[in-house]
Formats: structure tokens, sequence, C-alpha cells
């Protein structure tokens, strides 16, 4: 058996058992948020990304629809440190 293979047989297991990797994502993010205090929107981010990626989407959000996603990913404004002009967009 190939790493490809087990890749295969582990995405097919998390599409038959979605609602177990939901709820266990579900926990994950719940202990990332106690561990990374303040950052609970960014834990749900990923929590959400995650549960969209496997299986039929989030079964534990009640029927949410994932989000498309942005072409370029998030633009982060980034402070100029001192003297420096920030880059125009």
């Amino acid at each position: 058996m190939g790493f490809s293979d087990f890749v295969n047989k582990a995405k097919n297991l998390a599409d038959q058992h979605d609602e177990q990797v939901d709820q266990g994502l579900d926990r994950a993010g719940d202990m990332a948020k106690e561990r990374f205090a303040g950052h609970d929107g960014q834990v749900d981010s990923v929590v959400d990304r995650a549960q969209q990626y496997t299986g039929a989407g989030d079964t534990t959000a009640g029927g949410v629809e994932p989000q498309q996603e942005v072409p370029g990913g998030p633009q982060v404004d980034v402070p100029a440190e001192s003297g420096e002009v920030p880059p125009q967009q």
C-alpha cells in the first residue's frame, strides 16, 4: 500500500463518517480556543474550512453553505515601519 492509497482510504473513511469527523473537528476547535485565547474567530474559520472539505460539508452547522473562496486570498494590512510609506494596492 503506497501513500496515495492510504490518503484515498482516509478520504473515503472521512466521507463515510462525516458527522463524526465534524464533531471531532468541533471538539478540536474548542480545545484550540482554550489554548489560543483571543483567536476564536480564526479558530472557527479553520474549523469551518476543514469541515467543508470532509464528506458533504459541515453537518453540525445546520445547513450553512460553504463560503466561496476569494481569488488571491484575504488581503492583510501590514503596518509600515517608521519612516516607510505602505505599498499602494
